[in-house]
C-alpha cells in the first residue's frame, strides 16, 4: 500500500490521481469532494475502486453527503468530527447511518464522553463538552486559556450542538457565529443546509448582519452553480418552506466569486463580514 499526497490541490489533477494511482481510500474536507463531484466531466473518471471515503474538518450539507454516496457508489463513507484538543477524532458517523442521519457527526468514539452545557432557550441545544483519554491537558504556556477551556476534566469546545436520545451528535453552529435575532437564536449551519438544498446553489455562507432594532438579522452570501442564475426572492421562498420564519435570511448577496476558505476548506466568515456589502434588507413579505 502507498499514501498519495498531492503537493497542491487542483481539482482535475485530483480526479486524475484517483484513477491513475488506483486510489481505494480517501480522506478530505467537504469542499474538496464538493468541487470534485460538481465538475462537468466528473462521470468520465472511474471512481469504482474507491472502497473507503471519509470527510470532516468542516460542516457538510446533508445533500452533499448523499451526492458523495452516489458519486462513489462502492465506498463506505463516514464523517469524522473532532478538534486539535481532542487529538483529532471525537465522534464518527459510520456508513450504516450516513444516508439516514447525514446532518449529524455520529456517535462519540469509544473513549469519549459528551454532554451539553449552557443550554439555550431552545432547550435541546447547548455548548458541546468532551471528555476522554484523547483530550489534551491544556495549552502550552497559556494558563488563562487553559483554565477557561478545560474545566473539571471537560473540554468546552465552543461548538453549539444537540444530542438526541439515540446518541447522535449534531453540530448546529459555532458559539461565535450563532445569530441572535431579537432574542431568538438562529443556527447558521441549519440555514446553510436549507439554502444549499436548492438545485441552483453551489455554496452558501450565513451570518449575522448588525441591526439597530433586532441586534442582528440573518444574512446569506450565495454562489450559484455555473449557468444557473438565481434571484433572492426565489431562494427565500425556497428557504421559507424549510425554516421557521425568523430563520429565513433578510439579507441576500448573490455573487459569482467563490467564498474565501482557509487551507483546510473552512469558509472564512470573518473575511466575509469585513468585505460583503449587504445593501438593503429583503422586504418582510418576501423573507416571510
Amino acid at each position: 500500500a502507498a499514501v498519495v499526497i498531492m503537493p497542491a490541490f487542483e481539482v482535475q489533477s485530483f480526479l486524475k490521481t484517483i484513477v491513475e494511482e488506483r486510489i481505494d481510500s480517501m480522506a478530505s474536507v467537504p469542499a474538496i469532494y464538493w468541487l470534485a463531484v460538481n465538475q462537468p466531466n466528473f462521470r468520465e473518471f472511474d471512481t469504482s475502486r474507491v472502497a473507503r471515503l471519509s470527510y470532516g474538518g468542516a460542516p457538510i450539507a446533508p445533500d452533499l453527503v448523499l451526492e458523495i454516496m452516489g458519486a462513489f457508489p462502492n465506498a463506505r463513507v463516514g464523517n469524522g468530527f473532532g478538534l486539535t484538543e481532542t487529538s483529532s477524532l471525537a465522534t464518527f458517523l459510520p456508513h450504516e447511518f450516513a444516508r439516514l442521519r447525514p446532518e449529524t457527526v455520529g456517535f462519540p468514539s469509544p473513549v469519549v464522553d459528551v454532554k451539553l452545557a449552557d443550554r439555550y432557550v431552545d432547550g435541546d441545544v447547548g455548548e458541546l463538552l468532551i471528555r476522554g483519554q484523547n483530550v489534551v491537558k491544556g495549552y502550552w504556556n497559556k494558563p488563562e486559556a487553559t483554565a477557561a477551556t478545560f474545566v473539571d476534566g471537560w473540554l468546552y469546545t465552543g461548538d453549539v450542538a444537540r444530542i438526541d436520545a439515540e446518541g447522535f451528535v449534531e453540530i448546529v453552529d459555532r458559539k461565535k457565529d450563532m445569530v441572535n435575532r431579537g432574542g431568538e437564536n438562529v443556527y447558521c449551519v441549519e440555514v446553510e443546509n436549507a439554502l444549499a438544498a436548492h438545485p441552483a446553489v453551489f455554496e452558501v455562507a450565513v451570518m449575522g448582519v448588525p441591526d439597530e432594532m433586532m441586534g442582528e438579522k440573518v444574512g446569506a452570501v450565495v454562489v450559484p452553480k455555473p449557468g444557473r442564475p438565481i434571484e433572492a426572492g426565489e431562494l427565500l421562498e425556497f428557504a421559507g418552506a424549510r425554516l421557521a420564519d425568523f430563520k429565513v435570511p433578510q439579507y441576500v448577496v448573490v455573487r459569482t466569486e467563490m467564498l474565501p476558505r482557509n487551507p483546510s476548506g473552512k469558509i472564512l466568515k470573518k473575511t466575509l463580514r469585513e468585505t460583503v456589502e449587504w445593501g438593503k434588507p429583503v422586504p418582510v413579505g418576501r423573507a416571510r
